[in-house]
């Protein structure tokens, strides 16, 4: 793989493998040569090769001396390469049908249920086009990406901020595991269907990009365990996180697209982001429910749906080898190491996390006090209203205190008391 190009216009060789690309007088250069070719003059990067009068494979071959920078995936590394133009894949006439027939659909659907819908929507300067643009009667607008083909990770975070900046929220469908697109802004995954059954309306559930949150108390009656001890064990402590609808308890219906179409122009269900605690990924987008967000809220305290810039993830971060320029001609074995498998990114695990801890022991001379976190964590794991949690009068912890079939003691208080001498 190629790891230095010439630039045309600055009269520069660029080695790609360093951190200042060889020119630290030059700070934006970087953003200049990975501007995608439709933005720029595709004869901005030169094959070395091919500049130092030797023979460029690629031109021999009847293609162009000319490149683009990209980066690669090679070894869990992700190096600068330049590739020769045209090698970035190009939709078939089967994608570009089944991205069409997509599109089409969506429009049909929105414009069904009295919503404004339209195709090939530009933003504002034309930086940017929105496969459909839905419009809901609040005036919320959604900026709907069918993406069936890889697009790379800074495309997608250029290209939402854009829309972002018009007021659109954006809206990307895959139908990928692997898509980089997925957890990198809003998103939705869809099944590879042919053109023919889309367009024919058969169903098109949402398989990925959407869910539902689940506060439970962390007991032995829970039917799920607890995500911070291993096997069956139960920490007592009221658990929040997101899961897909088939993993819910009791299992909530599959979303289908058009379910997305209305929900999301209504404002019924919104873009969610929840930062990860740990390495790695920088954090889950997801759509999920008005009324689920707003119980997240309540207990994260997280006021913005969506990031201004969301952080860069640790697979998204370049690196440099620091090497001497390789001045061959690389064509032809481009694709073959510049790139290892793309590692699966819709995994359905739950996402997000959060655990409301154990309630301090009441004290005789200081009356408990609930805070308003606690409250709703405890309210939404008992599925009652708010104003009927307090304490269990015997180990303090939440329970349903107060209102029709309430009690003074918790369960497990209860068996206790029962059990006792």
């Amino acid at each position: 793989m190629a790891n230095g190009v010439w630039h045309t216009k600055y009269r520069i060789e660029i080695n790609l493998s360093l951190p200042d690309l060889g020119h630290p007088d030059r700070p934006d250069l970087l953003g200049e040569i990975t501007t995608s070719v439709a933005d720029r003059d595709p004869g901005l990067l030169e094959c070395l090769a091919h500049h130092e009068g030797r023979e460029c494979l690629s031109e021999t071959g009847g293609k162009s001396p000319w490149m683009f920078v990209r980066r690669g995936r090679v070894g869990g590394r992700r190096p600068l390469v330049a590739s020769h133009l045209p090698v970035t894949h190009r939709a078939t006439p089967a994608e570009s049908e089944q991205h069409k027939a997509t599109k089409e659909r969506i429009v049909e659907t929105a414009s069904g249920y009295g919503l404004d819908a339209r195709t090939e929507v530009a933003t504002a300067h034309r930086r940017s086009v929105s496969d459909a643009l839905v419009t809901g009667p609040g005036g919320i607008r959604i900026g709907w990406e069918i993406q069936y083909h890889h697009l790379g990770p800074s495309s997608v975070h250029r290209r939402s901020v854009t829309a972002m900046e018009n007021r659109i929220t954006p809206l990307w469908v895959t139908k990928d595991k692997t898509a980089a697109l997925i957890d990198r802004a809003p998103w939705a995954r869809v099944d590879d269907m042919p053109w023919r059954e889309i367009a024919g309306g058969k169903e098109m559930v949402i398989r990925g990009g959407y869910r539902y949150l689940q506060v439970w108390k962390c007991v032995p009656s829970s039917p799920r365990h607890c995500p911070h001890t291993e096997g069956a064990g139960h920490c007592e402590q009221i658990h929040a996180e997101w899961f897909l609808p088939a993993l819910c308890h009791p299992e909530k219906n599959p979303v289908h697209i058009e379910d997305l179409v209305l929900s999301s122009a209504t404002g019924e269900s919104v873009p969610v982001y929840v930062p990860n605690r740990g390495r790695g990924r920088a954090g889950r987008h997801m759509w999920v429910p008005a009324a689920d967000c707003r119980i997240w809220r309540e207990l994260t305290a997280q006021t913005a749906s969506l990031p201004e810039a969301p952080p860069p993830e640790e697979d998204d971060v370049t690196t440099f080898a620091e090497q001497e320029i390789d001045r061959t001609c690389r064509a032809g074995d481009e694709g073959r190491h510049a790139c290892d498998a793309r590692p699966v990114r819709d995994l359905g695990q739950p996402a997000g996390g959060f655990t409301l801890g154990r309630l301090p022991t009441k004290r005789a001379d200081r009356p408990m006090v609930i805070t308003p976190v606690e409250r709703a964590a405890a309210a939404a794991a008992l599925g009652c209203p708010p104003w009927e949690v307090g304490p269990c009068s015997q180990c303090s912890q939440l329970m349903r205190r107060y209102g029709r079939d309430a009690a003074m003691t918790c369960d497990l208080c209860r068996i206790a008391l029962n059990q006792g001498p």
